[in-house]
């Protein structure tokens, strides 16, 4: 009867350090999933009086030269692009800097590190 109990409070504690573990395991996972991608653009306006681009445009443009794009946001007044390699990036830069007129900046965006986004004050 000793042994079946032992045998229990050691199941038990097995089962939340496994719990534990896969816990912490979607933790790291979601913490890389939400991390930025090195492979997007901003577009921001540096004249006073220039609207951003429309970003459905862009993004149809920018499908039509077969660029493959994640997403299109607006971000800090700016357009961010992300793209699905960084091949495509340097695509829709040199694209987008051909179509848009003088006024525009065309940036590659920085990734923050671990570090940046944990510990930045």
């Amino acid at each position: 009867m000793i042994h079946r109990k032992m045998g229990f409070r050691l199941a038990t504690r097995q089962h939340w350090w496994l719990m534990a573990a896969a816990l912490a395991a979607l933790v790291v996972f979601f913490v890389f999933i939400m991390l930025p991608t090195k492979n997007t653009l901003q577009i921001i306006a540096n004249k006073p009086g220039f609207k951003l681009p429309d970003g459905f445009a862009v993004y149809q443009y920018l499908d039509e030269q077969k660029i493959r794009i994640k997403s299109i946001t607006y971000e800090n007044d700016a357009l961010v692009i992300s793209f699905e390699s960084t091949e495509y990036q340097q695509q829709a830069m040199e694209v987008m800097q051909s179509i848009l007129p003088i006024g525009y900046d065309i940036v590659p965006s920085k990734s923050k590190s671990l570090f940046e986004i944990f510990y930045a004050r």
